[in-house]
């Protein structure tokens, strides 16, 4: 809750609990933290303002008496009073009932340490699932950010679907993956976050099953079920998810959709073969059950192209596909598509433009742009170049500081490796201590529940020096 760059002035004339004191008055005063808010523990405000223990409990104790602040033993510190009902006859809203009856779920409390954690850049991000800094194309995003004079800019909104020019590049690139769509079944989204948001609001009844892998990258977030789905997972193996029983599970469960990651599957690595997705396609064709294909990884491969997509053999309109420039150009372009039959597709552009009008002209403009050029092509055989190396030496690591106490595949492509552990420790306690020590983990626990047995190991994002020191201590945190 609390994130803040205000210390106190330690040679000020003004004693620091008074500064202290003040500081957290004004949020209080100013609306900022409202009644019902509650404050964080003694110990993160001590931190947060470098300062001893001591400081922080003067500081509160006039806070207190002044009837600003209530402690109560089991629920904390909380604000109890501010300007409005001081002058008030009636008493103010109470924000936080209104935070809590909000209908979209709030993060899981690691996902939102994990949020927290990333904007702190002494931290060590092993779980992110990014391009590194270093590998993103901000030289060549600048000179292709000075428009030539023959070249069109429109700061306006685009129409409801997205920019005509960047859909008809789109879908050029998807004939040459074997997807043949025409621009008018292709919708821009702001990221794949988002076509699922359209998908969960704009196509399916309160209630609805969502069949999925597990572990799957759909239990860390609550697209779906914020809008009032229910997810049930599939087991996967080393060809992809298990097919034997989604018939029986399907009928059984009452599914509707079921979403896969088919290639370099987030977060196991694992990459569908081209037997199964075609097992795949022929049992939703049978069952009717529509496919949600999340291809967001699929242009990075490492030594050869994987199979082509599902979409690609869907002849039914079975297959709603997503794609994304966020993991292999710029995650701050904020592009994706969304490809459907020509119906959902309209229905999906009519919610989109009731939520926020259409995505950015401009990252429309420039991802045409990276595509027509042919610089995106050399884009990504250079990021390929780079994983394949960051994948090699990660597992040179691995097998130096690992392998007496875990175990794990070499993913094909995409981002992570899948480190299984061999010791029985919990994977929560692990998070919290790799934490304390500046290490950032993704475990396992947060893409299926019941896994305390692996660690989601990201070789895209941190440098190859804090990639070796981060593995390191974190094997030494294991084996202590």
């Amino acid at each position: 809750m609390f994130e803040n760059e205000w210390k106190p002035q330690k040679y000020s004339s003004i004693p620091l609990h008074l500064q202290i004191y003040q500081y957290l008055k004004g949020k209080i005063l100013n609306g900022e933290w409202t009644v019902g808010t509650k404050l964080p523990s003694q110990r993160e405000l001590a931190k947060q303002f470098a300062v001893n223990r001591s400081t922080i409990v003067t500081a509160l104790e006039e806070l207190a008496a002044d009837g600003f602040i209530q402690t109560r033993v089991g629920s904390g510190t909380k604000v109890m009073n501010n300007t409005w009902s001081q002058l008030a006859s009636t008493p103010p809203p109470n924000w936080i009932d209104y935070v809590h009856s909000g209908i979209h779920e709030p993060n899981k409390t690691m996902i939102q340490k994990i949020n927290q954690a990333e904007a702190n850049p002494s931290i060590i991000r092993l779980g992110t699932g990014e391009l590194s800094p270093e590998l993103l194309p901000n030289k060549v995003m600048k000179k292709m950010l000075q428009l030539g004079p023959m070249e069109n800019l429109t700061l306006g909104y685009e129409e409801p679907k997205g920019s005509i020019h960047l859909r008809q590049t789109i879908s050029l690139f998807l004939n040459r993956k074997g997807i043949k769509v025409s621009p008018d079944s292709i919708l821009i989204v702001s990221g794949a976050i988002q076509a699922l948001q359209l998908i969960s609001i704009g196509l399916l009844k309160r209630g609805s099953v969502i069949l999925h892998e597990t572990p799957s990258y759909l239990n860390s977030v609550h697209v779906f079920q914020s809008a009032g789905m229910n997810l049930f997972g599939l087991p996967l193996d080393q060809d992809g998810i298990k097919t034997d029983s989604i018939g029986r599970l399907k009928r059984q469960h009452d599914g509707v959709l079921l979403y896969t990651i088919p290639t370099f599957h987030n977060p196991t690595g694992t990459l569908m073969t081209d037997a199964k997705r075609q097992e795949l396609l022929a049992i939703s064709q049978k069952e009717s059950l529509p496919i949600i294909e999340d291809d967001v990884y699929g242009e990075l491969w490492l030594e050869t192209p994987p199979p082509q997509p599902i979409k690609a053999q869907d002849q039914q309109g079975n297959v709603l596909y997503i794609g994304s420039i966020s993991k292999t150009l710029s995650p701050g372009l904020r592009i994706g598509w969304l490809v459907g039959p020509e119906p959902v597709i309209n229905r999906l552009a009519d919610i989109k433009m009731q939520t926020d009008y259409g995505s950015s002209s401009l990252s429309q403009l420039m991802v045409k742009k990276w595509m027509d050029s042919g610089l995106y092509e050399e884009h990504l055989c250079q990021v390929r170049r780079e994983l394949k190396f960051r994948r090699d030496y990660t597992i040179q690591i691995l097998k130096q500081y690992f392998s007496d106490i875990a175990s794990w595949k070499i993913p094909k492509g995409g981002f992570y490796i899948w480190l299984q552990l061999k010791t029985k420790i919990s994977t929560r306690k692990l998070f919290d201590v790799a934490l304390s020590e500046g290490i950032l983990l993704n475990p396992g626990s947060l893409y299926d529940q019941n896994d305390q047995q692996h660690l989601r190991i990201s070789y895209s994002y941190v440098s190859l020096a804090e990639l070796e020191r981060g593995l390191k201590k974190l094997s030494m945190l294991i084996k202590r």
